[in-house]
């Protein structure tokens, strides 16, 4: 289970999310198996939608993050509830590509940098809202950053970090978001700016035991901040029979009358890897709603 906390700043000019997602990234990847970069790439994505479900207002309000850049992982998509409880998959759970030039997991090379981060909020309208944003690097923080920036037009300042152990556990994982309100003046800018410029990556604080509260206050440490809010969301699925049988229905009659011919129909959850097997009766009977 992860742990994340909103804070706001005390005279109002800014706001900041922090998430320790080791566990959440740790589930996701024992679930998928995926390779070190993959993970890497899986667990920021999840931990930045988790961010900002936890933003979310309506307690059935929803986020879903899709990333497409070409990349060999293909697509990396993360969707979090208003409690910040999230789930999520890359297309391509194993790549192995070369470290990049810092020595480091090559995100952007398996991202990819040629396409769109896209935002999608269920918010309970008629229709979601949708936001798009071309990748600027690939390594997803920058690219949640200039979504905020192109999207939303909300400054804004986004830290993403996953550390992969030897046998591709997580050893730590977690990230923040810090916001600038409309009352900020170029001073609280200025402020930012110089607490977060030497600032050690969001993985190493989590790696030395600092909490997401103390992550906010050490990332700024200029600024007198109080608690809004905080949780424990973790990585969890919605996934149920009932909710397979509906997708299968939505196929039609004849689809579901073809797939009875060929025997027994296997659906895998792509979030949970769970499995639903179906019979031809069952099918036969779903094709009778």
């Amino acid at each position: 289970m992860g742990k994340s906390v909103r804070c706001i700043s005390q005279d109002g000019t800014l706001t900041i999310m922090a998430v320790d997602s080791t566990d959440i990234v740790n589930k996701a990847q024992e679930i998928h198996g995926t390779s070190a970069v993959c993970s890497a790439a899986l667990g920021r994505l999840l931990t930045a939608a988790s961010l900002m479900g936890c933003a979310l207002k309506g307690e059935n309000d929803s986020v879903t993050l899709r990333l497409n850049g070409g990349g060999p992982a293909g697509t990396v998509l993360a969707v979090s509830d208003s409690q910040g409880n999230v789930r999520g998959y890359v297309q391509e759970n194993i790549v192995e590509i070369p470290l990049n030039k810092k020595g480091k997991l090559d995100v952007a090379g398996a991202v990819g940098t040629d396409g769109f981060l896209t935002v999608i909020m269920d918010l309970g309208m008629k229709e979601p809202y949708v936001g798009q944003s071309p990748i600027v690097s690939g390594e997803i923080a920058e690219d949640i950053t200039a979504y905020y920036s192109i999207s939303q037009q909300t400054p804004s300042v986004c830290a993403l970090g996953v550390l992969v152990n030897p046998d591709l556990s997580i050893k730590a994982a977690g990230g923040f978001i810090i916001q600038l309100l409309p009352t900020a003046m170029d001073d609280t800018i200025d402020l930012v700016e110089k607490s977060i410029e030497n600032l050690e990556p969001i993985s190493t604080l989590i790696d030395r035991g600092m909490t997401p509260e103390e992550i906010c206050r050490h990332a700024l440490k200029y600024f007198e901040l109080d608690i809004l809010d905080d949780s424990e969301p973790e990585y969890k699925c919605y996934c149920s029979k009932q909710r397979v049988e509906a997708a299968l229905i939505s196929t039609g009659k004849d689809e579901l009358m073809a797939m009875a011919e060929e025997g027994d129909a296997e659906v895998c959850c792509q979030f949970c890897d769970k499995k639903y097997v179906f019979t031809p009766y069952d099918l036969k009977k779903l094709a009778k709603n």
